[in-house]
């Protein structure tokens, strides 16, 4: 038998289950491939398979030191050099590597986006609050699960942080300061898009004392405090939403917004690659993305090889 036409590469051991599942239901062949243990030979031109879909989480730096994320950057770019569609390829990847980055493209749209400033050393933490109200965050350039977000409410509890080196340190040492944005009834928006479109959305209430938000199953077993509904977004949400995917070149990933409570603007404030999709998808919204990602994964098949999948 021939090889199969789709390769996917992952890192998480548990969140594409239900994705693996959906594609054996349909009967479309792939390959899985770890990243753990991956390695790639600059003389080897083929990749796995004419079509890779990239699940690489940002947050897989939690998960192990030497993690994956800046290897994939090199691993997908030589695939595409040599010919491979990667789906969530490098172009996007920068973009979900990056919150500086997201809060750059978000902005360029003329969207509302938490004031931001940016730094490189933890010393010009605190000076980079200037021009900002209090409370502000600390965030981490790559960040996932949370992880690398720290709220100060006065600029002497920052200066004490930054004295004593407890601020968030990040893997690549770009540090965001940000105004707090205190979210209208604590609900986050996450908005689901797929091949540039609205998919769904979904609404996140906690009790505002969390800064991770993933929906997904194995996400949210730690997180009682964290409940998911579905949400409708008007028009010009979605529209927004849309324009954001595709300045990102986002083939499949969520946008995230909250309304800020101070003045009732919309502010985005995250772009995520990794779409696992929400938990329990039936009773949340009636029916399974799966299907539709799958819908999307066999035509990307017949649209790269010329065969169905």
């Amino acid at each position: 038998m021939s090889a199969p036409s789709l390769a996917i590469v992952y890192e998480h051991p548990e969140w594409f289950k239900p994705l693996f599942s959906a594609l054996d239901r349909r009967g479309v062949a792939y390959q899985a491939i770890r990243f753990e243990d991956h390695g790639f030979d600059i003389a080897e031109k083929a990749a796995p398979a004419p079509l890779v879909f990239s699940r690489l989480a940002m947050s897989s730096f939690l998960r192990q030191d030497e993690h994956p994320i800046f290897y994939a950057q090199s691993l997908y770019a030589h695939w595409e050099l040599n010919g491979a569609r990667v789906i969530n390829g490098t172009p996007s990847l920068a973009i979900d590597a990056s919150k500086a980055r997201q809060m750059s493209v978000i902005k360029s749209l003329g969207l509302d986006i938490p004031a931001t400033h940016v730094v490189h050393r933890q010393a010009d933490i605190v000076a980079a609050t200037r021009g900002l109200r209090f409370p502000v965050i600390v965030k981490v350039n790559i960040g996932g699960s949370g992880a690398g977000v720290s709220r100060y409410d006065t600029r002497e509890e920052l200066e004490h942080a930054v004295a004593n080196g407890t601020t968030p340190r990040g893997i690549d040492s770009v540090t965001l300061v940000q105004e707090y944005v205190p979210a209208r009834d604590q609900r986050m928006v996450r908005m689901e898009t797929l091949d540039g479109k609205f998919l769904y959305a979904i609404s996140l209430n906690t009790d505002g004392g969390t800064f991770d938000l993933c929906p997904a199953d194995v996400c949210l077993i730690d997180k009682p405090t964290v409940t998911v509904s579905e949400f409708k977004p008007d028009a010009e949400a979605i529209r927004a939403a849309e324009a954001i995917a595709r300045a990102a070149k986002l083939d499949i990933g969520g946008i995230e917004f909250m309304i800020d409570d101070r003045d009732g603007v919309r502010r985005f404030y995250d772009i995520n690659g990794l779409s696992n999709f929400v938990a329990d998808p039936i009773n949340v919204l009636g029916w399974d993305p799966h299907e539709k990602l799958v819908d999307y994964l066999s035509h990307a098949i017949q649209a790269t090889t010329g065969k169905a999948a």
